[in-house]
């Protein structure tokens, strides 16, 4: 009977080319035994600060099983360099992985009809993650997946203050740092690392978001390499020999030196390689711990395999891989040790993965022979079925209905869920956590950081070789900015210097300098790409954004002031402006100056929207309302006082500019009129365009970009410190939720 009750519930691949490969469900108390901390290596002999190294070959084909996953590269043939290789991938590697224990875990979400904390996105999720193990939480989609994994990776992004949470009558929210939770989600529960309530110190810990958001204008190694500057203190010299490592270890090499983005000539890396990348960049920390955000997510079954198997050797090493996943292949499944189920933040199933196949057969849902497990699952939790049942309920196929589950999916939820409560597993689940939990295991030591000072040097060299190399940044920006020097310049040419040419040049020098910032529009993509770095690596605590703002602006200057002189000296000798180089210097001075403050001021808005539709009209608007109340148009004494003189007419660029280059140009000249008489410049000028006639007066204008470009840098650090876009999605939250009752009311 036995047999035949595991022959019932096996499956096999849906591959045609592979029908040997199949599950069998072992017999009842047969499942491995769970690992607790007296399994593990002797504490005693693991150094926590040792370096992380390699897996040896011996122990990824012990993880493994060949015969059923064959390894993703081909043997290397006897040789020389074969050995070569061998000896540098045998490389030892030791690492005292961290167990981690979740217990009651709940996460709730602002509920738009009652205002409360009261939409529970997780509910009450009890588990734990082992070392040199696989744990996916899996799902439909909406479930919870991805909000469990920040929940349990939440807790380690606390400042030491702020740290336990403990388990009472009351549910005791833990507060939640502003990287993975916004304000609008309330965490419950409590957390364990090593069996003791408390966080994973810097450094010892990896998390890798759904969305790979990498730096395409740098090859692999460089963005490997930038990444350990920024994360790791130490010398130069040891942070190679780490990213070499992080490179073999996620089979990069073939790739390290190819740009993440590709050329002209050559095409981008592929999205299992962008993956491997992002992996990667957290393993330059040489973690314990990894979180992983779905790490197939936009993978062909092929790449998902490689990847897959280069985690199961990671894991092998000794290092705690959680992450989530939606789907998997047969053969994908086959290497998972653990599985968390989750349907509508309920907790279907935690144990082994055989053990789950054994929970949906015991609650009446077995798996068919020739489907793939995970597929299996997901069609009986999935509630989005019942849509396509009931549009294809007449329909039959050769082999009966299309449905394989006989109840629709809100009954098999809720079968399954009361089936794990009552189970064996369910116990053994909470006996484990006891076990784990009684008994503290070794404090995980902090590996320290690179400073603030040697992270503005390596954020400004980064920026700097980026700029260098990516044409958003401002060589398109130079491009134009020559285009429209060079066209300015040819239409107002030969003007002379009589009386009449002088409102044609203030003419020029308002179009030069309104279309120079207009266009600077140009660089918004680049700056869209800066700031999302920045909000990955500020979540992962890798920078600041005092570092983010300095390291930025030191390298925006020299491509700034190569734009300004290249475009102003065009413009200046084309137009016949002073021929003194004092003149000149302070012309190029101030374009400068007002390309500094309107970066600052590009960097605000692509932070506000991150989305370059959004940017490009907003900026748009932003620098027609400028021109506009400059003083060229209708002079500014004579616009209406409120909003347009105070206080827009003050806060735009090109006021000050165009005042300061007319007065650089007009003040201590004259022009004849007639043969006797003369009138100096200043009044010339006075009759359409307000200047003062003090000699001082254009560096005040100067002054006030130069103030201007810092005081929109301060309002840019304001907002990166205060996370604006998280709390603006909390407050527009709460407004759809008074709107909502209000409605509700009436």
């Amino acid at each position: 009977m036995e047999a035949a009750s595991s022959d019932q519930y096996r499956s096999s691949s849906s591959s045609a080319s592979s029908p040997a490969r199949r599950y069998y469900l072992p017999k009842p108390g047969a499942l491995r035994r769970p690992i607790s901390f007296e399994d593990s290596p002797d504490w005693d002999d693991i150094h926590l600060d040792d370096n992380i190294h390699l897996a040896t070959a011996a122990s990824a084909s012990a993880s493994i099983n060949s015969s059923a996953y064959p390894s993703p590269s081909p043997s290397l043939p006897p040789g020389p360099s074969a050995s070569a290789s061998g000896a540098a991938a045998c490389r030892e590697r030791k690492v005292a992985g961290a167990t981690l224990v979740w217990k009651d875990l709940t996460v709730s979400s602002l509920s738009t009809s009652t205002n409360r904390f009261s939409d529970r996105l997780v509910k009450s999720s009890n588990g734990y993650a082992l070392p040199a193990t696989l744990t996916v939480i899996m799902g439909p989609a909406r479930s919870g997946k991805s909000t469990l994994l920040r929940a349990i990776a939440a807790q380690f992004f606390m400042p030491p203050i702020r740290l336990l949470c403990v388990i009472s009558p009351i549910p005791i929210p833990i507060p939640i740092p502003p990287g993975r939770f916004s304000a609008a989600e309330r965490m419950y529960g409590e957390v364990s690392v090593n069996g003791a309530k408390s966080r994973l110190p810097y450094g010892s810990y990896g998390y890798v978001d759904r969305d790979d958001v990498l730096i395409d204008s740098l090859t692999v190694r460089e963005m490997l390499y930038f990444s350990a500057l920024l994360q790791l203190p130490g010398f130069l010299s040891s942070k190679k020999s780490i990213v070499e490592d992080a490179i073999v270890a996620m089979s990069l090499g073939d790739h390290a030196d190819k740009l993440i983005g590709g050329h002209c000539f050559t095409k981008k890396l592929p999205n299992g390689e962008r993956r491997r990348v992002s992996i990667a960049r957290e393993l330059v920390m040489r973690p314990h711990v990894l979180f992983i955000d779905e790490p197939l997510y936009n993978l062909d079954s092929v790449s998902a395999l490689l990847l897959m198997v280069t985690l199961k050797k990671l894991a092998s090493t000794g290092c705690t891989i959680i992450f989530t996943m939606y789907q998997s292949s047969t053969e994908v499944f086959g290497l998972f040790d653990r599985i968390c189920l989750l349907s509508n933040g309920n907790t279907l199933f935690f144990g082994e993965t055989l053990a789950c196949l054994q929970h949906f057969s015991n609650a009446g849902f077995p798996c068919p022979i020739m489907q793939s497990p995970s597929d299996h699952f997901l069609r009986a939790i999935n509630t989005d079925f019942d849509r396509i049942i009931a549009m294809c309920k007449n329909l039959q196929d050769d082999q009966g209905d299309f449905s394989s589950v006989s109840m629709d999916t809100a009954v098999a939820i809720r079968t399954l869920e009361a089936t794990y409560k009552q189970s064996a597993d369910s116990v053994a689940v909470e006996s484990m956590i006891a076990r784990l939990t009684e008994k503290e295991g070794p404090y995980l030591k902090s590996k320290g950081r690179a400073s603030d000072a040697i992270r503005i040097v390596v954020l400004t060299w980064r920026s700097l070789l980026i700029m260098s190399r990516d044409w958003k940044y401002y060589w398109s920006r130079l491009a134009l900015y020559m285009f429209i020097a060079l066209s300015i310049g040819t239409i107002f040419s030969d003007i002379g210097h009589s009386l009449s040419s002088v409102m044609v040049r203030v003419s020029a020098i308002f179009a030069f300098v309104s279309f120079v910032i207009l266009l600077s529009f140009s660089g918004v993509p680049a700056h869209i790409d800066e700031v999302k770095i920045y909000c990955h690596e500020e979540t992962n605590r890798h920078s600041g954004a005092m570092v983010f703002l300095l390291g930025h602006f030191l390298s925006s200057i020299p491509f700034l002031f190569l734009v300004s002189i290249s475009s102003s000296l065009v413009f200046y000798y084309l137009i016949g402006l002073r021929n003194e180089f004092s003149f000149l210097m302070y012309f190029v001075l101030t374009i400068f100056m007002c390309l500094l403050a309107n970066e600052a001021l590009m960097m605000i808005v692509a932070y506000i929207w991150l989305e370059l539709y959004k940017c490009t009209l907003t900026l748009a608007c932003l620098y027609v309302i400028m021109m506009l109340v400059a003083g060229y148009f209708r002079k500014r004494e004579t616009l209406p006082y409120a909003v347009w003189t105070y206080p827009l007419s003050f806060i735009s660029f090109h006021t000050y500019a165009v005042q300061g280059l007319v007065e650089n140009e007009y003040v201590g000249t004259s022009f004849a009129v007639g043969e006797i008489r003369s009138i100096p410049g200043v009044q010339a000028v006075r009759g359409s365009y307000d200047i003062s006639s003090s000699a001082n007066a254009k560096w005040v204008n100067l002054l006030v970009l130069l103030l201007m470009a810092i005081g929109y840098r301060i309002v840019l650090y304001m907002l990166l410190r205060l996370n604006v876009r998280k709390q603006v999605g909390t407050w527009r939250a709460a407004w759809w939720s008074r709107i909502h009752r209000g409605a509700s009311a009436k």
